[in-house]
């Protein structure tokens, strides 16, 4: 398998734990985009509300697709992790979703849970998306 990691400056360094931003096969264009989370460099969240996390958290998606060569517009398939119920969050994360990804429609599985990376970490959302072709 002919692949390429993904790491940008500026974002959580995951070479301790044995983890990249992403992870490109070359020979589908698949790239494979780790949880990303608001975390600055230091791994602390930059935001308190769900919303703004998750603007946080799409704004990495966006360096570590540009990095891999691709955009939003060639995300195929969403993962949203939410801390709490998926319900109770809904109101605030599918409007920052929609203003994204609202022309795209990529799958979409939204998912609550007990706990993430961090104790203030409100949302983790992670990506599958295909390289464009270069013409």
């Amino acid at each position: 398998m002919n692949t390429k990691l993904v790491n940008p400056a500026g974002l959580y360094d995951g070479a301790t734990v044995g983890m990249s931003q992403a992870k490109v096969d070359l020979e589908s264009r698949l790239v494979f985009v780790s949880g990303q989370v608001d975390w600055d460099s230091d791994s602390r969240v930059r935001h308190a509300t769900l919303d703004g996390q998750a603007e946080g958290a799409i704004q990495h998606l966006v360096t570590v697709l540009n990095e891999a060569g691709a955009s939003l517009d060639d995300v195929l398939q969403l993962r949203v992790y939410v801390r709490g119920e998926l319900a109770d969050g809904m109101s605030q994360v599918v409007p920052v979703l929609a203003r994204h990804f609202g022309a795209v429609r990529p799958a979409l599985t939204g998912i609550g849970v007990a706990s993430l990376a961090s104790r203030d970490t409100l949302i983790e959302i992670e990506a599958v998306a295909m390289l464009p072709v270069r013409g």
